[in-house]
């Protein structure tokens, strides 16, 4: 799995600015910006502390920029990489599996047998369809859900992201207090018209949704929600809040969507569903599943999979189920599974004893800091406000002193995700929380003294 040193800072402070240190990934960054828009291939790698950073390579908790620092890795490739990076019967699996062929544009065993574990797994999956990413996976769920219930509008939640496509794409951060059902288009070049087909809501306020729902449940084909907010804040669902969405639905016909690209494989290898008890009609895997290779899964009740069961309604794409992704998919349930679980419960041990390390660091130093989250996954905030449960709580965070100690973090050795959430994976271990909380330690006195980064 890779190294098991402690991380130390990259370079002490007294020798040199950050620019040395980086010199050679910021001018692969310059490079890189003449022949790629922004210098990147997805918009969400612009953002960095210093600069778009370039990598070299990474193995277990590990990765190594282009300057040859080594740095303690909690971004994980956004999510997907819960074995740790490049783990060794991952690999064998995948490269085993391209030797024999790369893509058959047919159907082939493993790609049974995989859907046959989640099956086993995912209580909505009594059908799966396999896809490349979780854009596109939601995409085939909203397309269900009308199909279904000939409605045409969904009804999802502020600060919630589904993927970057027009349909989905309002109130993922949306300015101030905005709420209600007036959607913000999250960036220029949505489409104006899809706005009509979307309602926007708090999330955890059941009232609201009813509100709205006995207003407008005969036009609204699906409620989609991450199960847990993770992509702002890692709020987790208020006592019945999942369970009152599966009410409401029931009341008004409407598919329930679950998007558990973050939460599938991370929380529980059910998911949030199985973690919450709570069923939806349909839901969206990716991330983890795949481990680092680009695999997405849409899973639901036959009822809702039933059009695709007939041929009325299309889900198309040619690396669908393609021999590489399906065989680390595979490869990971198995490694998931192995020693009744015993990964995903190191993940969540190890989890919780950063996020809760991190939260007594900053109470030592006298911070508001805001740490929450289930544990493999969680967020870290600068807010007075001790818990959020909605996006407008964590629209108020102060993101400029997260941005000091991401890069202060960065200077110690730690790779980190800019907006605030951390994954942990298979690969860490007590040391690397160790080491990392004594670099967060360092940095939270710093910023408490004024100093910043």
């Amino acid at each position: 799995m890779g190294r098991r040193d402690p991380p130390v800072p990259i370079i002490a402070a007294t020798e040199g600015s950050a620019a040395d240190r980086f010199a050679r990934s910021r001018a692969w960054h310059e490079r890189a910006s003449r022949v790629l828009a922004a210098g990147v291939s997805s918009q969400f790698r612009a953002f960095g502390v210093f600069h778009p950073m370039h990598y070299v390579r990474a193995e277990g908790a590990r990765m190594w920029d282009a300057d040859g620092n080594e740095l303690l890795d909690y971004t994980l490739a956004q999510g997907p990489c819960i074995l740790g990076h490049s783990h060794p019967e991952l690999v064998s699996r995948v490269q085993a599996a391209v030797a024999r062929a790369q893509l058959f544009a047919g159907q082939h065993e493993e790609e049974v047998l995989l859907a046959e574990a989640l099956q086993r797994l995912i209580p909505c999956a009594e059908l799966l369809r396999f896809a490349s990413s979780g854009s596109e996976a939601a995409q085939a769920c909203i397309r269900l859900a009308r199909a279904v219930t000939g409605r045409q509008r969904i009804l999802k939640f502020d600060g919630h992201y589904h993927g970057w496509l027009d349909s989905v794409a309002f109130n993922v951060a949306p300015p101030g207090n905005a709420a209600g059902d007036a959607p913000v288009p999250w960036c220029a070049g949505i489409a104006e018209s899809a706005a009509a087909d979307v309602i926007c809501l708090p999330w955890n306020d059941l009232d609201a949704v009813r509100r709205t729902m006995a207003r407008h449940g005969d036009e609204i084909a699906a409620i989609i929600t991450e199960p847990v907010m993770c992509n702002q804040g890692c709020i987790e669902p208020l006592p019945g809040f999942l369970a009152g969405l599966r009410e409401i639905c029931d009341a008004h016909g409407s598919a329930l969507i679950f998007d558990e690209i973050i939460t599938g494989f991370r929380i529980a290898l059910g998911g949030a569903q199985a973690q919450y008890g709570v069923t939806p009609d349909l839901a969206l895997f990716g991330k983890a599943l795949g481990a680092g290779f680009p695999l997405a899964a849409v899973a639901g009740r036959a009822r809702w999979m039933a059009p695709l069961q007939a041929g009325t309604t299309y889900h198309a794409g040619t690396m669908n189920g393609n021999n590489a992704c399906v065989a680390a998919g595979l490869a990971t349930v198995e490694l998931l599974e192995r020693d009744d679980h015993a990964a995903l419960r190191r993940i969540a041990r190890l989890g919780a004893a950063l996020r809760d390390g991190l939260a007594e660091r900053g109470t030592a130093h006298g911070l508001a800091l805001r740490v929450q989250g289930p544990g493999p996954m969680f967020h870290m905030a600068f807010s007075c406000l001790p818990r959020a449960t909605e996006y407008r709580h964590v629209a108020a965070d102060d993101r400029a002193a997260y941005q000091s100690f991401c890069r202060g973090m960065l200077l110690e050795g730690v790779r980190l995700i800019e907006r605030g959430l951390w994954y942990v994976s298979a690969a860490h271990t007590e040391a690397d929380v160790a080491a990392t909380l004594a670099a967060a330690d360092r940095v939270l006195a710093a910023i408490a003294a004024g100093r910043g980064t």
